[in-house]
């Protein structure tokens, strides 16, 4: 090669390079340095703001964390509430609520039965004892618990369940207290032995058979001795409790007191409750719901003294402390007379708002003119036949249409495109569109009508005896739940007289309005739910961030006067006081008037008995309690209307409809039935509160059922459907299928005894079966009373 070259590459571009950089040179020296510095002073001033914003999200979380430090352990705070609840009943919880009430009250004195201030601790506690085997109680304790300590014993043995801790009652309250939502857990593991290998050993083995009951953040604790429960204490103080988040969007009180003023022989009376208000404030002007009993309003609040005051220098002596706590009032609140929510439950309809008013005259033109058109008809009359002699002659035609009304007298809704499509039990689709019907009228399938329409004289035994047969014959094949026997005695067109026939379940049109019940003109409706919901929320929140004059702060050791109660109800109330905690929540607006409540509940994986719809139930709603008989069904996608289902089936959520006291959403619902005047009411399904609707349209079901007697290609004769030409007629513009997806109509009556003639998209089989549904909106079932003290 030739002589050594120097390579020459191009010059690489700079390394923040840019269009801007690129073409520097057009602009000039002057709007160079202008714009680089104020790209310099941009640049510095967005990160001087990203850095002054987190610190400030840093700083605003300190001190909401330090706020709710210095509420749990101020004295403007609630006493926390620890619920012991024995995952056995062999185990002792008496010992352990006394030892860790003996650590708490050391230097002072307890005023309240179960709270206690302690000054060692900084804290104040009330400690309830849930009663094994008693449902209701652990219940109500569990709403209101800031920490639920699970006890377990070591030695216990259950051999009834699959685990070695718990047994069939722990169980059952295990899976209600995940439905009302747990607040903060933990276990104490008690009996362990005195060996320290065996005791860790033993631990270990506890702790990993219980640790899938429970959330992953729960804490296991040996609570055998003071020293253990005294370093629980330590690091209970200092924890930050959750809390469900129903419990935050309502005030409530646990009463520690339960009176009741009688005023003379009136059935009214003032029931008197005392104890700490939670959550958030609560206003005199509100209603307030107390567990049980119903919705009320308040008469007066009296703020009092508080018996359990944190700092130990205003420990008096206790007869002074009992006298002083009982008849020192610092402050009452009255109601306003303009601001105070009225009590208001049923809508009271005006009997003559349906009533059809006088017609206009323009609307008495139009119905002249509509019944000038029907008269004017073209018909062939004889020469010279007069008007008047024209009226009286009736013509062929006029017969005919009006046996054609008869005929077709069964309503039957079409679908939004007009196909002649029918919904079809579990064999198909809902939304079954695109199946088209090839039902042929040709000459060439017709086969000897003498045959088709022979009918045998058949008496009503033979009928019922030869029906009884094929149904159990076909049972074994399979269920219809939805199947219904058509009457002898009664016409079938009396009978389903308030049922219709749908074209297709999911686009044939149901209006919400339409035939609604009496006991709809006494329930309210909202024009939007979630608008009003978001609005009350709001509203609420505002009142609780305000320091208002008819409210109460939260931590108040207060007397709520609740006027209005049964003297029969309140008498209940104190019996009830004596066993389980009572609790009052105030409530939201619009919450006391009744309306369509709609519930997703599941069945209870220990109920094992039947529970058909409008069966009477007791739903317990977040606080509330409330008595329903209920409509269950199932929901559907992609259409507005849902089927009724006649019982709650097992292993699946249905949707649970109640006349009731509106409640807005979140809240768990908790489902009990009582089986007997004097049984305790047991489980029998979870769930939640979904959506409050009058307007949800809910379709009762009834599949009639006929049964091949001759077929011919795709012509068939079936009986057993109707026993009466006449319910054929009416029936005949409802479409029919078959088990094994064939689709039909009705052609024509056959003989006196009910057989029709039906023509079919295919081939019928002598084993299939012909099924036609027939639907009707059903409603809930209007209780005899809303709650359960009330009866």
């Amino acid at each position: 090669m030739g002589g050594s070259r120097v390579q020459v590459n191009k010059a690489h571009k700079s390394r923040f390079s840019s269009k801007s950089s690129r073409n520097l040179h057009k602009t000039s020296v002057k709007d160079r340095l202008a714009i680089a510095k104020a790209e310099r002073n941009v640049g510095k001033g967005a990160r001087a703001a990203r850095i002054q914003r987190s610190k400030m999200i840093r700083d605003q979380k300190r001190a909401a964390v330090l706020k709710e430090k210095r509420e749990l352990s101020g004295s403007r705070s609630p006493p926390r509430v620890i619920v012991l609840f024995a995952l056995c009943a062999s185990v002792d919880l008496e010992s352990v609520a006394d030892d860790l009430l003996s650590l708490l009250s050391k230097d002072t004195c307890a005023v309240l039965p179960g709270t206690v201030a302690s000054s060692e601790y900084k804290t104040r506690i009330t400690v309830l004892k849930a009663p094994h085997g008693d449902l209701l109680s652990c219940m109500e304790m569990a709403k209101v618990a800031d920490l639920m300590v699970f006890v377990a014993s070591a030695k216990s043995l259950c051999e009834e369940t699959h685990s070695n801790y718990v047994d069939s009652f722990g169980n059952q309250c295990l899976s209600v207290f995940r439905s009302l939502g747990l607040p903060s857990t933990a276990v104490f593991i008690r009996d362990l032995p005195s060996d320290l290998k065996q005791r860790n050993e033993l631990k270990k083995t506890c702790t990993s058979s219980l640790a899938s009951e429970f959330p992953e953040d729960c804490k296991f604790y040996p609570a055998d001795t003071k020293d253990e429960l005294h370093k629980f204490l330590w690091l209970f103080k200092e924890q930050r409790l959750k809390v469900p988040h129903w419990r935050t969007q309502r005030s409530y009180l646990l009463a520690q007191k339960v009176g009741a003023v009688y005023e003379g022989n009136s059935e009214k009376c003032t029931v008197l409750l005392t104890g700490y208000l939670r959550s958030r404030n609560l206003s005199v002007n509100q209603l307030v719901h107390v567990s049980g009993a119903g919705d009320f309003q308040l008469s007066k609040i009296e703020l009092l003294k508080d018996p359990c005051p944190l700092n130990s220098r205003k420990n008096q002596d206790l007869m002074d402390a009992d006298e002083m706590n009982d008849t020192e009032v610092i402050g009452s609140l009255v109601p306003d007379p303009l601001n105070h929510e009225a009590l208001v439950v049923e809508n009271i309809p005006d009997p003559l708002a349906g009533e059809q008013t006088w017609p206009t005259e323009a609307e008495i033109a139009k119905a002249d003119e509509d019944q000038k058109k029907k008269k004017i008809k073209k018909r062939s009359l004889p020469r010279g036949t007069s008007e008047y002699q024209a009226a009286w002659i009736v013509d062929d035609s006029d017969e005919s249409d009006s046996d054609d009304e008869n005929d077709d007298g069964m309503v039957l809704d079409d679908g939004e495109d007009g196909f002649p499509v029918q919904e079809a039990n579990k064999y198909s689709e809902f939304d079954g569109d695109d199946i088209s019907l090839r039902l042929g009228d040709s000459e060439e399938e017709t086969d000897n009508d003498s045959v088709m329409m022979e009918v045998d004289n058949l008496t009503r035994e033979k009928i019922q005896d030869e029906l009884k047969e094929l149904k159990e014959a076909h049972a074994a094949d399979e269920e219809f739940p939805d199947e219904v026997d058509t009457p002898l005695d009664v016409p079938a067109r009396k009978r389903f007289a308030k049922y219709r026939g749908l074209k297709s379940f999911r686009t044939s049109s149901w209006d919400p309005k339409e035939s609604l019940p009496q006991d709809y003109a006494k329930i309210f409706e909202f024009d939007n739910f979630k608008r009003t919901q978001k609005h009350v929320l709001a509203k609420a929140l505002e009142l609780d961030q305000e320091n208002c004059e008819h409210c109460i702060p939260v931590g108040s050791y207060a007397r709520l006067q609740i006027k209005d109660v049964p003297s029969a109800v309140a008498s209940k109330l104190c019996l009830l006081s004596k066993r389980m905690p009572v609790t009052t929540c105030g409530l939201l607006k619009h919450e006391s008037k009744v309306s369509v409540l709609h519930f997703s509940v599941k069945k209870h994986e220990t109920y094992d008995a039947p529970i058909k719809s409008k069966e009477e139930l007791i739903f317990h709603v977040g606080f509330r309690q409330f008595v329903g008989r209920p409509v269950f069904s199932s929901e559907f996608i992609n259409t507005d209307k849902n089927k009724m289902e006649r019982f709650l089936h097992a292993g699946r959520f249905s949707v649970a409809s109640i006349y009731a006291p509106i409640s807005f959403p979140p809240l768990p619902s908790i489902i009990l039935k009582i089986s007997g005047e004097n049984a305790a009411p047991v489980v029998a399904a979870v769930g939640s509160l979904k959506t409050v609707d009058p307007d949800r349209i809910i379709l009762k079901r009834v599949i009639l059922t006929g049964y091949p007697q001759r077929v011919s290609k795709r012509k068939a004769s079936v009986r057993h459907m109707f026993y009466n030409p006449e319910d054929v007629k009416w029936f005949k513009p409802v479409e029919l299928y078959t088990k094994r997806g064939l689709r039909g109509r009705i052609k024509e009556p056959v003989g006196t005894h009910g057989t029709m003639k039906c023509l079919l998209n295919g081939v019928l089989e002598q084993r299939d079966t012909v099924c036609m549904n027939l639907f009707k909106r059903a409603y809930p079932k209007w209780p005899t009373h809303y709650f359960p003290l009330s009866e």
